[in-house]
């Protein structure tokens, strides 16, 4: 695992490699062995390396025989032996055993339409000296992250947004953005919460010459689903990919561990890589933790059941008070999710003894995993209403006051899927937050996120409404929330993370199996749990999915309460929010009268992002803008 960066001029202006360096240097925790840059002229390439293939030659940027072509990667690509070999056979000579040199000679031969070639995660730049076209590629599913900013001085990126803020120290807040993340508890992919600042969107490839911009979708995941196949053919297949990508996983010249929660995802992962190596397994808990949310008991007994050795640790409610502005810069953008948290304190105890960890990020929304998806079902019957039932439903619903039994039942019956699922979470809806936002605080008037899942929508239009809903947390919930967070706090601690159930030959298989082995009666993942079987008992197999859960509700009920009030008064950013209904909400939540847990964690971690990027990223009038040109194509 690496960090990258690069700078392209325009009308040929040169670039130094100080600046290079300097963006390269706030990326060390990505990669702490060594730093390596490539200029020429108007055109520069930065790493640093975190060593796990070809330790002694595996040195980026890489280049060809004429040194036409440059390329780095931060990832992996697990298919890049086979793909040596295809190369080698075509007469291509490479010079170490490296997967980054395999995209090289791919580059030569197909263009860029290598990236169909590629079986793994990854975030790339490719300089083609010859035609002086440089090239940003995304892996389908985002779980590498890159940013960058298109002015009308030219092209930078890196994969850290620190390191554009390096060199480009003075931005403005994207207002939009901050509307679209008390929405969905995170930044969509593709945007920042930095003007002038952009994520390339997961399956993406753009091209940057001579000032122009351009962009492209190379995949995108769709659902076909087989039925000339058994569900007994489905599991069989499916214990057969899994241990193939497992298998594909594991590869690498350093120590490879696991990340042990309590559920069928990551337990089946250590079990597959258990029989093909000594495995270390890590699990965290908290001494805040609710009896039945106490994922590290759980945890310790799949270890135990498995034969698996375990290492664990507890956390205290005093260790998140010190390290959570650190976990927020680590982070770089504000999350409301409060599982950051546990991945955080799981990655540092991790990296004591592996440089590379397993996970079970992505079966959920492959498999159909998540609760909600079980909402289509329950609400089937409101599709059978004549018009003035439904009507007369939701009257009913939204009179009745809040808490009463069947207010939401009625409610979300009665609402499109379009406008009642953005994803797997929906912290604050379009009419709350114009409560939460003060009139007039925003320079113009934000658009409705809808406008970010609509269009996935419409191209879904075909499917049933669990399989939509999959497609949503794709696009979105994946690779906006799950993916960053993995990414961020484990490269905190220079570990790397590999998460074999986002192979895109596994996905093409669970695309292709029925809904109804996926989301069957009252269990998600059903086809993944009855594939499990081969490895794990039935106890550890049909465990409800838990995720990391953190005490935060019972936190703020308590002294972070205080803490969130007192960051808020203090905030230079506060004038955005009205402070009665942030007070409102502390003290209903504070007293027991209403569970506001997750729309004041979003709230805090926000505030608190902003209080430890303040002086890089300013707002209002006053704010320094980095010009910017016009959108890409």
């Amino acid at each position: 695992m690496c960090g990258i960066c690069g700078v392209y001029r325009n009308q040929g202006r040169p670039v130094v490699v100080e600046e290079l360096r300097t963006m390269a240097d706030t990326m060390m925790h990505r990669g702490p062995d060594e730093d390596g840059f490539m200029v020429n002229g108007s055109i520069g390439l930065g790493f640093r390396r975190l060593s796990i293939v070809d330790l002694a030659h595996g040195h980026q940027p890489m280049t060809n025989e004429d040194r036409s072509v440059w390329v780095i990667c931060n990832g992996e690509i697990y298919n890049h032996k086979f793909l040596r070999a295809q190369m080698e056979s075509r007469g291509h000579v490479f010079a170490s055993s490296s997967d980054t040199e395999v995209i090289v000679h791919l580059y030569e031969e197909y263009g860029i339409d290598l990236v169909q070639h590629l079986r793994g995660m990854f975030a790339i730049s490719i300089v083609d000296l010859k035609s002086r076209d440089l090239y940003l590629i995304r892996d389908p599913f985002g779980i590498k992250p890159l940013y960058f900013s298109h002015t009308s001085d030219g092209l930078t990126f890196a994969s850290d947004l620190r390191s554009l803020l390096a060199v480009h120290p003075y931005f403005s807040l994207n207002e939009q953005a901050m509307w679209d993340y008390f929405t969905f508890q995170y930044v969509p992919a593709g945007e920042s919460l930095i003007r002038g600042i952009e994520k390339v969107p997961p399956a993406h490839i753009l091209r940057y010459r001579d000032g122009t911009l351009s962009r492209y979708q190379y995949w995108r995941p769709e659902y076909k689903p087989r039925y000339d196949m058994s569900f007994d053919d489905f599991t069989e297949a499916l214990r057969e990919g899994l241990q193939k990508s497992v298998h594909s996983h594991l590869q690498g010249d350093v120590r490879v561990g696991s990340f042990l929660s309590s559920g069928v995802d990551s337990s089946t992962l250590a079990a597959i890589a258990a029989r093909e190596q000594d495995l270390m397994t890590f699990s965290v808990g908290f001494e805040d933790a609710a009896p039945h949310l106490d994922e590290l008991k759980f945890a310790k007994q799949t270890a135990q059941l498995l034969g698996l050795r375990n290492e664990f640790e507890v956390i205290s409610s005093k260790d998140i008070w010190t390290d959570l502005p650190v976990m927020l810069d680590a982070l770089e953008e504000p999350l409301g999710d409060p599982s950051a948290l546990a991945l955080y304190y799981l990655s540092e105890l991790a990296k004591r003894h592996v440089t590379v960890v397993l996970s079970g990020e992505g079966a959920d929304e492959l498999f159909g995993g998540y609760p909600i998806y079980h909402e289509p079902k329950s609400l089937a019957l409101f599709k059978h209403l004549p018009n003035w039932s439904t009507t007369l439903a939701r009257r009913v619903g939204e009179s009745m006051p809040y808490g009463m039994k069947g207010k939401s039942f009625l409610l979300r019956g009665t609402t499109p899927l379009e406008r009642r699922f953005l994803g797997n979470i929906h912290v604050f809806h379009e009419d709350v937050k114009h409560t939460l936002f003060e009139s007039g605080a925003f320079l113009r008037e934000p658009n409705p996120t809808y406008r970010i899942t609509d269009p996935i929508y419409r191209q879904n239009h075909h499917v049933d409404e669990i399989t939509r809903m999959q497609i949503i947390d794709l696009n979105t919930w994946l690779p906006g929330d799950i993916l960053l967070k993995a990414d961020k706090m484990t490269m905190a601690h220079s570990l790397e993370l590999r998460v074999p159930f986002l192979d895109t030959d596994l996905f093409e298989l669970a695309s292709t199996v029925p809904t109804e082995y996926r989301v069957f009666e009252k269990q998600g993942k059903y086809v993944l749990r009855q594939a499990a079987a081969q490895w794990l008992p039935k106890e550890v197999r049909e465990r409800p999915k838990l995720g990391f859960p953190v005490p935060y509700r019972k936190w703020l009920r308590e002294s972070m309460g205080q803490l969130l009030w007192d960051v808020f008064q203090s905030s230079s950013i506060r004038h955005y929010f009205s402070a009665r209904y942030v007070e409102d909400m502390l003290l209903q939540h504070r007293s027991g009268a209403r569970d506001y847990g997750r729309e004041l964690w979003t709230l805090l971690s926000f505030l608190m992002w902003y209080q430890v990027f303040e002086g890089r990223v300013q707002v209002g009038q006053n704010a320094v803008e980095w010009q910017q040109v016009g959108p890409a194509s």
